[in-house]
C-alpha cells in the first residue's frame, strides 16, 4: 500500500494565492495556529482567503497535541460550521489539525511555516498527554487533502526550524533501510515498506548531502533560493512520503523514549532529539566506521546533537537511560521493525555508544 497527499503545492508568496488550492475543499475554513504563528502568517492567511472570498475564521492552539486540546477545538468547529480545516504551523498544531479533521470528518489543508519535520503530508498525528509525554499514535483513513508550504515564509522562519527538519529527514532513510531489512511492516503494521518508500527515502538523503548547508545559509540571509526549495521538499514531501511507506525504526523510538524523562531535554525539538536517535540507531546496527562517520559527521556539521550533552543529559543517571530505554523497546514503539531483537540493555549501551563515538568525532575534527 502507497498513501500520499492528494495534492502537495511548493512555491514562494503561496500564501498570496492560497484560494486558488482551498476553494475545491470548502468556503468556511477554520485556521487553527498558535499566537506566535497567527502574527507571523495567519493573519496574512485570513485576509487573502477573506479577499478572494472565502469565509475564514481562526482558533488559537495552546501548545500540545492532547487529546483534550483536540476535543475542544472539536467543540468550536461544531460551533462555527466551517466545512474546511487548515492547520499552519509546525508539527503539534498541524498534529492537532489533522486530528480535529478527522473528528469532524471535513478536508484537511496543512500550511507549514517552518520545516522544521516531516509531519504535514502524513495521516498519522503523534498525541501527547497535556504534560506533554508520549501518549499514542492516530492512525486516520487518509492523508491530508492539501499540503502548501510557503517557501517565502520558510525563507523568514527561525534557521533553527530548518536545521531541525534536516535532522528528521535524515532518519528517514536510515529508518526506511533498517525496515527494508527486517521486512518488516510500516508503523500502522497494515502493509509492508513499498518501494516507491524507500526510493524517496533515498532520494531525500541525497538532496540534504547535497543541498543543506547552502539552503541554511540562504535562510539565515532570508533568501528564497532554489537550495532552499529543494530542502523544504526533501524536509517535508520527499521524508513525509519516505517514512511513511518506508516505515520507522529505532530512531523515532528513542525520540518517544526521551518523553520519560523531565528536564530540559524539552526545550529541544523533535529533529534535535532525532538527531541523537540517529546515533543510537547506527550503534545499534553495528555500523562500520564509514557509515558512522557519514551520518553522524553530517549531523555536526549542520549544527545537530549527537552527544548526550548537546541534549541536556550529560548528567543522565543509570536509572534515566533505562526509562528511556524502556519505553523506546515497549510494544507500542517502532523499535520492533528493526531487524533482530533488542532489550532496554542493548539501548542502555547504544546510547552509550552513541555519545562515545560522537564525541570522538568532534575532538578529531576539532
Amino acid at each position: 500500500m502507497y498513501t500520499s497527499p492528494s495534492r502537495y503545492v511548493q512555491g514562494v508568496d503561496l500564501i498570496d494565492r492560497a484560494a486558488e488550492y482551498l476553494k475545491p475543499l470548502g468556503s468556511s475554513p477554520l485556521i487553527i495556529s498558535d499566537e506566535v504563528v497567527w502574527g507571523i502568517a495567519g493573519e496574512k492567511l485570513e485576509a487573502s482567503l477573506t479577499e478572494d472570498g472565502m469565509e475564514a475564521s481562526h482558533e488559537v492552539f495552546g501548545g500540545e497535541a492532547s487529546m483534550n486540546e483536540i476535543n475542544r477545538i472539536t467543540e468550536v468547529v461544531k460551533k462555527t460550521g466551517s466545512d474546511v480545516i487548515i492547520g499552519l504551523g509546525g508539527g503539534k498544531t498541524i498534529d492537532t489539525a489533522r486530528a480535529v479533521a478527522d473528528h469532524t470528518d471535513l478536508p484537511v489543508a496543512i500550511f507549514p511555516t517552518a520545516v522544521s519535520a516531516d509531519a504535514p503530508t502524513a495521516r498519522v498525528s503523534v498525541i501527547y498527554t497535556d504534560e506533554g509525554v508520549f501518549d499514542s499514535y492516530l492512525f486516520y483513513n487518509r492523508n491530508p487533502e492539501l499540503v502548501a508550504v510557503d517557501v517565502r515564509v520558510i525563507a523568514n522562519a527561525p534557521v533553527n526550524t530548518l536545521r531541525s527538519g534536516l535532522g528528521d529527514a535524515l532518519a528517514t532513510s536510515v529508518e526506511a533501510r533498517a525496515v527494508a531489512r527486517a521486512n518488516s511492516r510500516r508503523m500502522d503494521d497494515t502493509a509492508r515498506p513499498t518501494l516507491a518508500g524507500l526510493a524517496l527515502a533515498e532520494k531525500c538523503e541525497e538532496t540534504l548531502f547535497a543541498y543543506a548547508h547552502q539552503a541554511l545559509r540562504d535562510n539565515e540571509a532570508h533568501i528564497a533560493s532554489r537550495a532552499l526549495e529543494n530542502i523544504c521538499e526533501a524536509n517535508t514531501l520527499l521524508s513525509g512520503l519516505g517514512f511513511e511507506n518506508g516505515g520507522l525504526a529505532a530512531v523515532h523510538a528513542i525520540h518517544n523514549g526521551f518523553t520519560a524523562l523531565d528536564g530540559d531535554i524539552h526545550h529541544m525539538s523533535h529533529g534535535e532529539k532525532v538527531s541523537f536517535g540517529i546515533g543510537v540507531q547506527l550503534m545499534l546496527e553495528g555500523a562500520e566506521k564509514a557509515e558512522a562517520d557519514k551520518y553522524i559527521g553530517f549531523l555536526q556539521s549542520v549544527g545537530l546533537p549527537t552527544t548526550l550533552a548537546d541534549i541536556h543529559l550529560e548528567n543522565a543517571t543509570e536509572e534515566d537511560l533505562y526509562k528511556i530505554a524502556e519505553l523506546a523497546c515497549s510494544d507500542s514503539e517502532t523499535l520492533k521493525q528493526m531487524p533482530g531483537q533488542y532489550t532496554p540493555g542493548d539501548v542502555v549501551e547504544a546510547i552509550r555508544a552513541a555519545d562515545s563515538y560522537a564525541k570522538a568525532l568532534k575532538e578529531k575534527s576539532a
